[in-house]
């Protein structure tokens, strides 16, 4: 059976300051990510560590439009958290996912 799901990556850079300025908006941020989890639609998320200036999220959707929605409605993003972010499709040809 042919799925028309597509793996993306979305990558954040975040501000200088992010762990002291994410606090009110941490709960949010991960609810919204937790609940694209659960619906099966984001398979990993985390942040960089060391430094802490960014975040890589690894989606299996059937389009690039869930992940600008995600971004769009975003606490991180919404809040000024987020400097940039990038969007890629990616191929992946081995792992459990494929």
């Amino acid at each position: 059976m042919y799925d028309a799901r597509m793996f993306y990556a979305l990558f954040y850079d975040y501000v200088p300051d992010i762990l002291e300025r994410r606090g009110p908006h941490r709960p949010g941020h991960l609810a919204l990510a937790q609940e694209h989890h659960q619906r099966g639609e984001l398979a990993l998320a985390g942040a960089w560590s060391d430094p802490v200036d960014g975040a890589l999220f690894v989606f299996n959707v059937a389009d690039r439009d869930m992940v600008e929605r995600f971004v769009e409605h975003d606490p991180y993003v919404t809040n000024g958290l987020v400097t940039s972010f990038r969007i890629r499709s990616w191929n992946v040809v081995v792992g459990d996912q494929v």
